[in-house]
C-alpha cells in the first residue's frame, strides 16, 4: 500500500517509537505518580521526560505548562468548556476543523455564546483586514485560529492575528503545524496540537499549552484522581495536575517523547522541504489534466503537504475507491471533519479527495500516485 493519508495520522511510525512503546508495556509496572515502588518511580521517571522533552521542543520555559492531552480535541474542549461563560463571545474562521466548530456550535446552542466567523479567501486565507474590523467591533473573548488546515494544507498568518488580538484571548488549533513548522508560543495564550501526525507518536496523545495565568480562567474539563493532594475532595489547582485527573496514558506519552526526538534528529527544515518537494513535483504531474481542479494555495511555501482537489464528473468517494482498489494508494476522500473549510472552498457538500505526503513517503510513491489519478481521470 501507498499510504497518502499522512495527515489523518502518521505511518509508519519511526522504529524509536515503537520500540519505546513497547519497552514501556514490558518493563514498566506501575501507575505515575500512584505508588512508591521502583516500578510507580520509573513510569514518573518516564513522564517527566516526555513533558520536558516537548516542552523544549515548543519552545517552553516551564515544562508544567504542558497538559497532556488524548489529542489536539480534548485540548480545544478543555479551553471552550472551560473558559467560554453565557454571552461570551468568539471569533474564530471559516476554515476551523469540526474539533473547534462543534464545541462552539454546542456552547452557542447550550450557554448561550455568541460564535461570529471570520470569512477566508477561496484559496483558504484568513482575510485580515476584515479579521482586523470584526474584532475591533466585536471584542470577543476568545479568537480561534486554525493554523494549518486540514484541508488544504494552507498555512494562516499567525504572527499577524496575534499582532492584531488585542485584548481577545488566542487559542491555536496546531493540530497539523506542530512537527511540520517552526514556530513560538509567544503571544498566544492557548495551543492545542496532536501527537500522533507531525510528531510521529501514538494515537491518542496529543497536548495542550497554557500561557503563564490563563490557568485561572478555566475549570477543569474533568475532575478525579491525580495522585497529588489526595487528602483533599477538590482538584489540586497547580499545574498540570488541575488538568490532568486520571490514569495518564503512560506508553502513549512516552512514544510521543520517541517522535519528538524523531523530529529533532530529523530536522524540521529537512521535513518542510522533502513534503514541499513532494506537493510540488506531485503538483507538477497532475496539472496535464484538464479535468482535475486543485483546491488551495498554489504556491507550496504557503501550504504544507497536503493536496486536495477533485475529478471532474466523478464524486470523491469514488476516486478514492479506485485509487485503494486498482492501485493500493491510500487517500481520505470528503469533508474531512471540516464542512467550513468545504464552504469556503465551494466544495461543500461533497467534498474533495485529500492527499497527504510525510516524511516516509518516497518520490516513487508520489510519481505512481500521480499517474494513477491520471489513469482515472482520463
Amino acid at each position: 500500500m501507498i499510504y497518502l493519508d499522512q495527515a489523518a495520522t502518521t505511518f509508519p511510525k519511526p522504529i524509536e517509537v515503537v520500540e519505546a512503546v513497547g519497552e514501556c508495556l514490558r518493563n514498566v509496572p506501575g501507575s505515575p505518580g500512584r505508588s512508591a515502588h521502583q516500578g510507580a518511580i520509573e513510569a514518573s521517571r518516564l513522564i517527566f521526560e516526555a513533558r520536558e522533552r516537548v516542552s523544549a521542543f515548543l519552545g517552553l520555559n516551564d515544562s508544567s505548562r504542558l497538559i497532556f492531552t488524548s489529542g489536539a480535541t480534548e485540548g480545544l474542549n478543555i479551553v471552550l468548556f472551560g473558559l467560554l461563560r453565557p454571552g461570551d463571545r468568539v471569533l474564530a474562521t471559516s476554515m476551523e476543523h469540526n474539533s473547534v466548530a462543534r464545541p462552539l456550535e454546542f456552547l452557542r446552542r447550550e450557554r448561550g455564546i455568541e460564535v461570529h466567523y471570520v470569512p477566508c479567501h477561496p484559496e483558504g486565507f484568513l482575510d485580515l483586514e476584515v479579521f482586523r474590523r470584526m474584532r475591533k467591533e466585536l471584542k470577543p473573548r476568545l479568537i480561534c485560529l486554525n493554523y494549518v488546515s486540514n484541508v488544504t494544507g494552507v498555512i494562516q498568518p499567525l504572527s499577524e492575528v496575534i499582532a492584531e488580538k488585542g485584548d481577545s484571548l488566542l487559542l491555536v488549533d496546531a493540530a497539523q503545524a506542530v512537527g511540520h513548522l517552526p514556530f513560538t508560543v509567544e503571544g498566544i495564550d492557548f495551543l492545542a496540537f496532536s501527537g500522533h501526525k507531525g510528531l510521529f507518536g501514538p494515537a491518542g496523545t496529543g497536548g495542550l499549552y497554557v500561557a503563564e495565568g490563563r490557568e485561572e480562567e478555566l475549570k477543569p474539563l474533568k475532575v478525579g484522581g491525580t495522585g497529588s493532594r489526595s487528602e483533599s475532595l477538590e482538584v489540586p489547582n497547580f499545574l498540570p495536575d488541575r488538568f490532568e485527573c486520571g490514569t495518564p496514558n503512560l506508553p502513549g506519552i512516552v512514544g510521543l517523547g520517541a517522535g519528538v526526538a524523531f523530529v529533532e534528529r530529523i530536522g524540521l527544515s529537512k521535513i518542510r522541504r522533502h513534503e514541499t518537494a513532494l506537493c510540488e513535483i506531485f503538483l507538477e504531474h497532475i496539472s496535464t489534466s484538464s479535468r482535475i481542479k486543485i483546491y488551495g494555495p498554489k504556491d507550496r511555501v504557503l501550504a504544507t503537504g497536503i493536496v486536495s482537489l477533485n475529478v471532474e464528473g466523478l464524486p470523491p468517494s469514488e476516486v478514492a475507491r479506485r485509487l485503494d482498489r486498482d492501485f493500493g494508494i491510500a487517500v481520505r476522500p470528503g469533508l474531512q471533519c471540516a464542512p467550513l473549510a468545504h464552504q469556503t472552498l465551494g466544495t461543500f457538500p461533497q467534498g474533495t479527495v485529500r492527499f497527504s505526503f510525510g516524511y516516509f513517503n518516497r518520490l516513487s510513491e508520489v510519481e505512481e500516485a500521480a499517474e494513477a489519478l491520471l489513469r482515472i481521470a482520463s
